[in-house]
């Protein structure tokens, strides 16, 4: 332990000497003044909240032996100067690298770039940095995760597409949180109630007098489009109505677009439910091309709310994902372990119809 101690003492001295470096050691001697230009050190905090670097050390590390007092001016003088903490030396003294690792099969897909986007903030508003690994085609899972490992990540994300590579990473110890997975004891789940949306959009369109609903389903191994095709079939049998054939694309609106153009040259279609917005972007124009009209001559709902899903002509009636919430709750999630490892759960968001013009 002495020895750790000593390596600490010396990373936090090099950061506090360059930062001092910076302007010859004044604002670290200057109770008051105006905020230094250069790397803040925790003497530079010390000198300014008037306390000890040891004190400053406390506060840095949520240690309770501060005073509440001592510890909201440190904080304050912390506010004033931006600090920063050391993150070399408060994982050696942590343990905790202060970093989480998201991995992804993509990130060209809107749903996963979203994902990451509310994952990276929430990250950071718990002082956490993100390590990113991507699998491509190969679907390289031992790759990634010991690249995670190597970079010392302290827990990781995986979002969806990747959810069931996840569980020899888990099996190895590594503490996961997976988006949008079936419950597993290994590891921890949020996700949206994907099914449930389904049935909501199906019900919508057979509430409006559609005799069926045809769908626009996502790529096979997909949790997410499963549970959306799984919903699409309950709401379909609680009406007593035999679904049609489903068509399957890979999320592109490319794919859309020659899937529906399947649909349409197959005759009967009045009313389509496709598992993403992008898909449903390729079918109104496969609908427009085949000079159809969108609602009047067939209905049509999509999957996510993306952000130009109002824009498309007609605007899109679609079920409408909370990205946001789902990247703040699997951190939190991911954080809760990290600190006490609790036990593993599974949460659902429940996705809400958003009604605009296609339906």
């Amino acid at each position: 332990m002495a020895r750790y101690d000593d390596e600490l003492r010396e990373l936090e001295a090099i950061a506090d000497r360059g930062a001092e470096g910076s302007d010859g050691g004044q604002a670290a001697r200057t109770r008051r003044g105006p905020r230094p230009s250069g790397r803040v050190s925790m003497a530079m905090v010390a000198a300014r909240a008037g306390v000890s670097g040891q004190t400053v050390s406390r506060v840095v590390n949520d240690s309770p032996r501060v005073d509440p007092d001592t510890r909201a001016r440190v904080e304050a003088a912390m506010a004033e100067l931006g600090y920063r903490p050391h993150r070399a030396a408060r994982a050696l003294r942590t343990g905790r690298s202060m970093t989480i690792g998201v991995v992804a099969q993509t990130l060209a897909t809107v749903g996963n770039s979203r994902m990451l986007q509310a994952v990276a903030e929430a990250a950071e508003s718990r002082g956490y940095a993100l390590a990113v690994v991507t699998l491509g085609e190969s679907g390289r899972i031992g790759v990634a995760f010991d690249l995670l490992r190597d970079q010392g990540v302290d827990g990781a994300i995986v979002l969806n597409e990747a959810s069931a590579l996840a569980r020899e990473a888990a099996s190895a110890g590594m503490r996961l949180v997976v988006v949008d997975s079936p419950p597993d004891d290994r590891f921890r789940v949020i996700g949206t109630d994907h099914a449930a949306g389904a049935r909501v959009a199906t019900a919508h369109l057979l509430a409006a007098g559609y005799r069926t609903v045809h769908h626009l389903a996502g790529p096979e191994g997909s949790f997410a489009a499963s549970e959306r095709e799984r919903g699409w079939r309950e709401a379909l049998a609680a009406a007593g109505i035999e679904p049609p054939e489903p068509v399957r694309g890979d999320w592109s609106a490319a794919s859309g677009h020659a899937q529906a153009e399947r649909i349409l040259a197959a005759g009967g279609v009045t009313a389509l439910f496709a598992a993403n917005d992008q898909m449903a972007l390729g079918a109104l124009r496969a609908i427009a091309d085949a000079g159809r009209r969108v609602p009047d001559d067939i209905a049509v709902i999509g999957f996510d709310d993306i952000a130009d899903a109002a824009q498309f002509r007609p605007p899109l009636t679609t079920v409408r994902q909370d990205f946001d919430a789902l990247g703040q709750q699997a951190v939190a999630l991911l954080v809760a372990d990290i600190e006490q490892r609790g036990p593993s759960s599974t949460q659902l968001l429940v996705p809400r119809l958003v009604s605009r013009d296609s339906a």
